[in-house]
């Protein structure tokens, strides 16, 4: 029409930024190929030069090579990080870039020989990330290929079986980093060992090293392998070492090695960021001669650290820590109080040490104090969240439940109604007894706003993208990270006052992309969640655990309506006993039309397969459906068979494991989920500043 606007009508630049949140692979296959002008727009270098496959779950194997074929030459920063449905055949293509100076091949399926000949051709190479599978022989690299290696600055190796991996190429090394995901015993239940061989050909090259990083999933072979990496650090500590991170689940005992390194670093080196396990924290005096320089990430996660030690040795008597972007306190029982050794879960928080903890690190971005009971005593300007709200450039927080409560109960206080009383009776009119009053935060009514001190510390941080709030005695019936604790705690006292209210003031958070709530016993409509789905319209990932009374689900209606509003979420993990994964749900589910990922986890849980067919059919873009309930082996594989049967062809990427989650098998079945899942979806875990910011791309 005359004088209307048309897309190809703006500028280039214009064209170019709307360009790059299309998906590489659908820019080349598709998008160049409608007129002249996208066709060289689409090949601009600005698009190519870094190409982000991970999580493209519709790139096809075909599309792949197209794109690496057409455009590999001009890019230098790839990452296929979980792309674990393409073949070995469409990697090898990555040998087509031979401009690359960034590659992430992590959860790809790789072989010794597969990346000797691609990475013979990547001379330019300076920063790889790869998996180190059974089987993996470095013998079998070429000489080109360890040249290529030499050359590398940066390296992201997962371990899923006991070796060195391509480390002692890497003469160069500035930055080590390393996920240990092996297990104890084979498929067939032989134990493996953690012993390598170490010869003068192979051990690991230190001496460059900036920054040292290792994550251990549970196991004890994790921690045999990781002290033969410690080994080598602790004969000589290199001189340039700023960052020493090591996240251990459960203990890990200090031995004569890890003992030097630890008195060489507190000699030798200044650090900008750190992280040990707890067991070398406890009790001894490391950090008293620990040298810090402007740091921006530290966690002390379980460790028990008083509030004394925090600001002594570490917020240096509380001076300027305005650096510091990221801290994990995380199950430090004691970090808010003076003394380890005489603080109780019920004990008040020391309000000095949270002040000077707040003004020291005013630039925190990233804070976990999940995991312990953090309470507040009476009074105005005394409250938790009424000292962090100071703490304005806040993007994700996790606090414990029980830590937002206004105040401690008191005997004169009515106790909230139980969420029994919830439930409707008979088939009349639904009535709610001693439903908490939520105000509609979007109303625009004239009138009192909220006054809760949780309601005005969301208030104050507007621009928070990752809120977790998770009851400090919650337990997975999943764990894995964290020592397995099946039996589950009652959730603290204080925890109940904390309801649909508190819910509610979470939509406020306009930018709220991601959000966990666990063990909330006042939960008695779940009113506040549909607070949270018409207003947080950016929320893209959601876990929400044990809500409400453990015995019946009582917000289904209300998680229905949120659901519907819920246009961008990606991501939903439910874990709840007795929940019934039934048509409601699933229809309700139905209309997240982004949603790519699924996990429910309910103990005595049930599930109507048709209804998850139903579903799976109407939301195209799903391509992990993980289901883990109540239901017999047979209904499980039966569902499980018909889900690949009827949408793998159309899903390269889909992967479906639907179990009995009290059957003794579940760890083989577990074994086998891709590590991008297992890791993000699958397994419940607080992932505020869990890592430092930015420590990989």
């Amino acid at each position: 029409m005359a004088g209307s606007a048309h897309l190809l009508g703006f500028s280039d630049e214009i064209l170019l930024h709307i360009l790059s949140h299309v998906p590489s692979t659908d820019l080349v296959v598709n998008v160049r190929h409608t007129c002249r002008k996208l066709a060289e727009l689409c090949l601009d270098k600005s698009l190519t030069h870094t190409v982000l496959l991970e999580k493209d779950y519709e790139a096809r194997e075909d599309q792949v090579k197209q794109l690496l074929k057409e455009t590999g030459r001009e890019i230098q920063q790839l990452s296929m990080a979980g792309c674990y449905w393409l073949s070995g055949s469409a990697i090898e293509h990555v040998a087509r870039c031979r401009s690359l100076v960034k590659l992430n091949l992590s959860g790809c399926q790789l072989t010794s020989l597969r990346l000797s000949k691609m990475l013979s051709a990547l001379q330019q190479l300076r920063s790889l990330a790869i998996d180190v599978s059974p089987g993996f022989d470095a013998g079998q690299l070429s000489s080109e290929c360890k040249a290529t290696l030499s050359r590398v600055r940066e390296l992201r190796q997962t371990l899923f079986t006991p070796s060195y991996g391509v480390v002692p190429c890497c003469a160069s090394l500035e930055k080590l980093l390393l996920y240990f995901e092996i297990l104890d015993r084979t498929r067939e239940g032989a134990i493996l060992s953690g012993q390598l061989f170490v010869g003068q050909s192979n051990v690991p090259h230190y001496q460059n090293l900036r920054v040292f990083y290792a994550r251990l999933a549970p196991g004890y072979i994790n921690q045999e392998v990781v002290r033969l990496y410690l080994a080598v650090l602790s004969d000589r500590t290199p001189e340039n070492l700023h960052a020493f991170l090591i996240s251990v689940p459960g203990s890990f005992a200090e031995s004569g090695a890890t003992r030097n390194l630890l008195d060489s670093m507190a000699r030798n080196v200044v650090l900008d960021a750190l992280q040990l396990p707890k067991s070398w924290l406890n009790g001894s005096a490391l950090l008293q001669h620990m040298k810090f320089s402007n740091p921006f990430y530290f966690s002390f996660s379980r460790c028990t650290l008083s509030g004394s030690q925090l600001i002594q040795h570490i917020l240096n008597g509380g001076k300027d820590l305005r650096s510091l972007a990221g801290l994990n306190l995380s199950g430090c029982a004691h970090c808010l109080s003076p003394d380890a050794l005489l603080r109780r879960a019920e004990d008040d928080i020391d309000r000095g040490i949270l002040e000077t903890l707040v003004a020291a690190c005013c630039n925190l971005r990233h804070l976990n104090l999940s995991a312990a009971h953090h309470h507040s005593s009476e009074g105005p300007g005394r409250h938790l969240c009424q000292l962090l709200a100071r703490l304005c450039h806040l993007r994700s927080l996790s606090l414990p439940v029980c830590s937002v409560a206004d105040s401690a109960p008191r005997a004169d206080r009515k106790p909230a109604q139980p969420a029994m009383h919830a439930v409707p009776c008979g088939f009349g009119k639904k009535v709610r007894i001693g439903v908490q009053a939520c105000p509609s935060p979007f109303s625009g009514q004239a009138g009192p706003q909220p006054s809760s001190v949780f309601w005005s510390l969301l208030k104050s941080l507007p621009f928070l993208e990752r809120l977790e709030l998770i009851g400090s005695n919650f337990s997975s019936a999943m764990p894995r990270n964290e020592p397995a604790i099946r039996n589950s705690l009652p959730p603290c006292s204080r925890a109940q006052s904390v309801g649909d209210t508190e819910v509610a003031a979470i939509g406020q958070l306009a930018f709220l992309r991601h959000l966990t709530l666990a063990q909330l016993p006042s939960i008695l409509t779940g009113s506040g969640l549909v607070s949270i789905g018409l207003q947080c319209q950016q929320l893209q990932s959601l876990s929400l655990a044990n809500l409400g009374l453990m015995g019946k689900v009582v917000y289904m209606s209300a998680l229905s309506d949120m659901l519907k509003h819920c246009k961008r979420l990606k991501d939903l993990r439910l874990e709840q006993p007795y929940f019934s994964a039934n048509a409601q749900f699933f229809q309700a589910l139905s209309q997240c039309s982004a949603l790519q990922r699924l996990c429910l986890v309910s103990r005595s849980g049930t599930l109507q397969p048709e209804a998850v067919l139903a579903f799976m059919a109407r939301c195209l873009h799903v391509v992990v459906c993980h289901m883990f309930t109540g239901e017999s082996l047979a209904t499980c594989k039966s569902l499980q068979q018909t889900l690949l049967r009827s949408f793998q062809a159309e899903r390269p990427a889909l992967n479906v494991v639907i179990f009995p989650l009290l059957h003794e098998g579940l760890t083989d079945v577990i074994r086998d989920v891709p590590m991008v899942h297992l890791d993000e979806i699958t397994l419940f875990k607080s992932r505020v500043a869990e890592e430092p910011p930015n420590l990989w791309w």
